[in-house]
């Protein structure tokens, strides 16, 4: 794996209600310089670019039939939202990631895309799987593992602050109890 360094910005001055976020960050990126830490979260941070998920909804369409197709679909349309939202709000705040603005911190993977808030890999895991146990509640040990690991990848990565994180993680949850209110109130709302 390579490193990007971090950039020569001049540091912002930390408020205290950040220092705490800066300092969780600076020890989960140093955890995920040991080689088989940052081998291993890097597989699943790259898992947790689509690969997992669209494996998933291929695998609950072919095995379940109609039922898995229609949760597959729901996901993606989820998905779909989960996306569209993310990078509104990826553009309106415009975080630095850690590794350009927090001395100590390196990415040891390439970021996707230019800013940090919200982690678009822990708002689409978290709605994922939200909409996918509502339709499937035995993969919960799979699902909410790999939800939690993509989570913690991005921190130990470099590429997110934990409060990106968990910010992704209340959103991705308020999107996923939407999408299943909708979907569970539509032949409702339309009969």
């Amino acid at each position: 794996m390579t490193a990007m360094s971090p950039s020569h910005l001049p540091e912002p001055v930390a408020l205290p209600r950040h220092a705490f976020d800066r300092r969780m960050c600076i020890a989960a990126n140093r955890w995920g310089a040991r080689h088989a830490v940052g081998l291993f979260f890097g597989i699943i941070s790259r898992l947790g670019d689509g690969v997992f998920w669209y494996s998933l909804m291929l695998a609950l369409a072919l095995i379940d039939g109609l039922r898995g197709l229609e949760a597959a679909a729901h996901m993606a349309v989820t998905g779909l939202v989960a996306l569209g939202l993310y990078r509104v709000l990826k553009r309106w705040t415009r975080r630095p990631r850690p590794f350009r603005t927090c001395p100590g911190v390196i990415a040891h993977v390439p970021p996707l895309d230019e800013f940090s808030f919200p982690s678009g890999h822990t708002l689409q895991a978290v709605g994922f799987t939200i909409v996918a146990l509502a339709w499937y509640p035995l993969l919960a040990p799979l699902l909410l593992t790999f939800t939690a690991l993509v989570a913690a990848s991005r921190v130990i990565l470099g590429l997110h602050y934990p409060s990106d994180v968990l910010a992704a993680i209340f959103v991705g949850s308020g999107l996923g109890a939407l999408s299943l209110w909708m979907v569970h109130s539509a032949p409702l709302l339309l009969g």
